[in-house]
């Protein structure tokens, strides 16, 4: 191969793995904010594959472009092509390269799964057949929040029992015996949520977080992240749970320990009423319940100390 060929692939290789780097950091741009430890992993792992993913494509493109506008035959060409028996050099790097990418990605994928460990209805049914016990899942391990202050102090574990049925979120504090249907969160706390389902299976999901649990009916899972960004987020129900599944959502505020511990004894002071609740609400108002078709009926709202702004 002559100097002045490899020169240009490595050129173009480097302008390919240029583009695919800066193609990986407009992904970040893709997600909603960043409000999680666990989502700074998971968002790397996604600009990494998108990386990879992009000088794929436009090596493969590139490369079939060029064949198509360079290497033609001419018109009344009707000769075949040289014979080529074979080339072992050639064999062995489109075998390895593969190989090794994969086996890569897989590694990298598996790290930062196995730090987030969060586990799926079949693996937590895998478990209770295989060792017949406890009732609560592994928890997830601890991850340390990139925070701009490296000498800030995580505090204790914050933990919060979440109750979930069709189609409805109570959140219950039992430090302060606190029951809300907004789900309130200390920055830069681990917290750690006790997730129950009362009927169906239910999706825990946050997306800002970067986090999802399966929520089994009949079992006690262990679901633990640290919120490092205050602000109001959005809390839905990952899978389908029946006809007002996509009502099930609550709100999700992260604000500062101070302000979390404000809001937390102004809400034991405060009587627990009905939460309003948009499943209940519309299956009460439809004309004669549910005509022409069946439905399961919404479990009443759950009475809590605090409602949630913009609930009545």
């Amino acid at each position: 191969m002559k100097i002045r060929t490899i020169l240009t692939l490595g050129t173009l290789a480097i302008a390919l793995a240029l583009v695919s780097w800066w193609m990986g950091e407009q992904s970040y741009t893709w997600f909603p904010p960043q409000a999680s430890a666990e989502s700074q992993l998971i968002d790397r792992l996604f600009s990494f594959l998108v990386a990879i993913g992009t000088f794929i494509f436009l090596g493969v493109v590139g490369t079939i472009v060029y064949v198509a506008l360079f290497q033609q035959a001419s018109k009344y060409d009707t000769s075949d092509g040289p014979h080529i028996e074979g080339n072992v050099t050639l064999e062995i790097v489109w075998t390895a390269i593969p190989f090794i990418l994969v086996v890569g990605i897989a590694a990298y994928s598996y790290h930062i799964y196995d730090r987030i460990s969060i586990l799926g209805p079949m693996e937590h049914v895998h478990e209770s057949m295989a060792h017949d016990m406890a009732s609560e899942a592994p928890a997830i391990a601890p991850v340390a929040a990139e925070s701009k202050d490296s000498n800030a102090i995580i505090n204790p574990e914050v933990v919060i029992a979440v109750k979930s049925r069709q189609w409805a979120w109570e959140f219950y504090y039992p430090d302060r015996r606190v029951t809300t249907a907004e789900l309130h969160l200390p920055a830069d706390q681990r917290i750690s949520l006790q997730l129950t389902s009362e009927d169906v299976i239910h999706g825990f999901y946050i997306p800002a977080f970067r986090v999802k649990q399966d929520i089994i009916p009949g079992r006690a899972i262990t679901l633990k992240f640290t919120p490092i960004r205050e602000g109001r987020y959005r809390l839905r129900d990952s899978q389908y749970s029946g006809t007002y599944f996509a009502a099930m959502q609550a709100d999700v505020v992260v604000e500062s320990s101070d302000s979390y511990q404000q809001w937390l004894t102004d809400a034991a002071n405060q009587k627990p009423t009905a939460a309003y609740n948009q499943a209940f609400d519309e299956f009460q108002r439809s004309p004669g319940g549910r005509t022409g078709w069946q439905t399961v009926q919404p479990a009443p709202p759950p009475l809590v100390n605090y409602p949630g702004k913009g609930t009545s």
